[in-house]
């Protein structure tokens, strides 16, 4: 069979340290998940990374791969040496009948087919990324955006446990939230937050974007309008003539934070129908009063 070298597989040196292979792994993993990854290679690389991350994170088994010496080159044909213990027992799992979780003949060769616990996949809306250790869990959690601006708790389950989440103010969407130690094997699961569809609210980082429906004399003669914002209604001083599209700014309106997000407003001209005699007078004289008025020969604002 061939040697596999896992510091290369994980892109990290023989001399690595805990943090450094957990953070190549998670880059590994995130990168070549099948979930996300449709390459024809992305599988055999995301097994590959878990196969290597089982090993070099566990101290037991990284300490008998080393065994095994630097100077093994990846490809070769491997035998184990005479009297290879490779851990065996280590891990608790080794003699078992059972499958090696997709990992390579190399590893079975070394450490048996009970020694690994999970290949990949995982069940109740996270990634399990596998293994017979503590593993980190990703998951998704959708909040309202009213949850990011005034704080709030909200319940997530895992697997089959449910967790309460504290949602800091002024948390934006793609953030990630960190519960230590939440994980089934002890890891931290990292929730991955994303904002539920909102009526009137379109976020972008801190910032807030919205329509705002006027009347055709609200914006030819200007003046404050009520506007909806996540704090309560304000008025919004809006200039004489102003034209559909026209976006204004509220600032610090918007989340939370340092500094504050901005609430933008995009002006929408809402014209009335003319129903009754009287309606279609008024829009006639308007004709009359406005003769040299072309609105398709302005320029937008």
């Amino acid at each position: 069979m061939e040697y596999k070298d896992y510091y290369k597989i994980l892109g990290v040196p023989r001399t690595a340290s805990e943090a450094e292979i957990k953070r190549a792994y998670r880059k590994l993993a995130r990168e070549f998940h099948p979930d996300k990854n449709k390459a024809k290679d992305a599988e055999d690389r995301f097994k590959a990374a878990n196969e290597a991350n089982e090993v070099l994170s566990d101290p037991k088994k990284r300490a008998a791969y080393d065994q095994l010496g630097p100077n093994w080159q990846n490809g070769q044909r491997f035998t184990p040496p005479p009297g290879w213990s490779g851990g065996r027992g280590a891990s608790g799992g080794a003699g078992l009948d059972g499958d090696a979780g997709g990992f390579s003949d190399f590893f079975s060769s070394l450490f048996g087919n009970g020694a690994a616990g999970a290949g990949f996949g995982g069940g109740g809306g996270y990634e399990d990324f596998g293994g017979g250790v503590a593993r980190d869990q990703q998951a998704r959690l959708a909040i309202g955006i009213e949850d990011s601006y005034n704080g709030a708790t909200r319940s997530v389950s895992i697997g089959n446990r449910t967790l309460n989440v504290r949602i800091p103010k002024g948390v934006t969407a793609g953030q990630t939230i960190r519960l230590g130690g939440q994980a089934p094997r002890g890891g931290d699961v990292l929730l991955e937050l994303s904002f539920a569809a909102h009526p009137l609210f379109k976020p972008d980082g801190r910032d807030l974007h919205m329509t705002l429906n006027v009347t055709p004399w609200e914006a030819a003669l200007g003046g404050p309008v009520p506007v909806a914002t996540l704090g309560g209604t304000v008025e919004l001083n809006l200039p004489a003539g102003t034209l559909s599209g026209r976006r204004l700014r509220l600032k610090g309106r918007g989340l939370p934070g340092s500094p504050a997000g901005d609430q933008f407003v995009t002006v929408q001209v809402q014209t009335p129908a003319a129903e009754s005699e009287a309606q279609k007078q008024i829009y006639e004289q308007m004709r009359v009063l406005f003769p040299d008025f072309d609105p398709r020969n302005r320029a937008p604002t």
